[in-house]
């Protein structure tokens, strides 16, 4: 089975090879990541990555698994996508300061045949971070295409996170363990 990672993202380009299956990117422009207003946060992300593989019908090959997925940020049920200048960054970064928070992650493995999806969530907990801290990491890093303003794996992680309750690699934007026993689904199929 060919797997098709529809994603730009270098890290969960990084964490796919982790597993050590082959993949190609494949991407489409302008797909559309809104969502219903009134849709709970524990389901927008798995909603998102359901209309992500969504755009790829008629895309997929024979014997092709597609995999998209969304990212976001929880906090006190407000989603904190990706900020969209130093201002929002700096009003994130704040927001999970000294809290515990919701990362979730939606995945949608589809075929030609059959779509499953899933999500992730897992609690990241922050020290308190000062002011230095934080403009220092938004100066150095530029985390604009991070969901929450934030990558766990950059210096931010380092000094800031005193404790994690589930998945690493999910925080990171892809839950690979769980990805990895559901590709192992579909290829038991074929």
């Amino acid at each position: 089975m060919k797997i098709i990672l529809a994603s730009a993202s270098p890290r969960r380009k990084e964490l796919l090879a982790g597993l050590d299956l082959d993949f190609e990117v494949r991407l489409l422009p302008g797909i559309d990541e809104s969502y219903p207003d009134d849709l709970p946060t524990t389901k927008i992300s798995e909603y998102i990555a359901r209309e992500k593989a969504a755009a790829y019908t008629g895309e997929i090959g024979d014997g092709e698994l597609l995999l998209t997925a969304d990212t976001i940020v929880v906090v006190d049920d407000e989603v904190l996508g990706k900020p969209s200048d130093e201002d929002d960054a700096r009003r994130m970064l704040h927001m999970i300061s000294g809290r515990t928070h919701q990362v979730i992650t939606g995945v949608c493995l589809a075929t030609r045949d059959e779509t499953r999806s899933f999500s992730v969530e897992t609690d990241v907990t922050f020290k308190t971070l000062s002011d230095s801290e934080i403009d220092y990491y938004i100066k150095q890093y530029r985390p604009f295409d991070k969901a929450g303003a934030y990558g766990i794996q950059e210096w931010i992680g380092y000094v800031g996170v005193e404790s994690i309750r589930g998945s690493y690699f999910n925080v990171m934007g892809l839950p690979v363990q769980r990805i990895y026993n559901e590709i192992k689904k579909f290829s038991a199929k074929c």
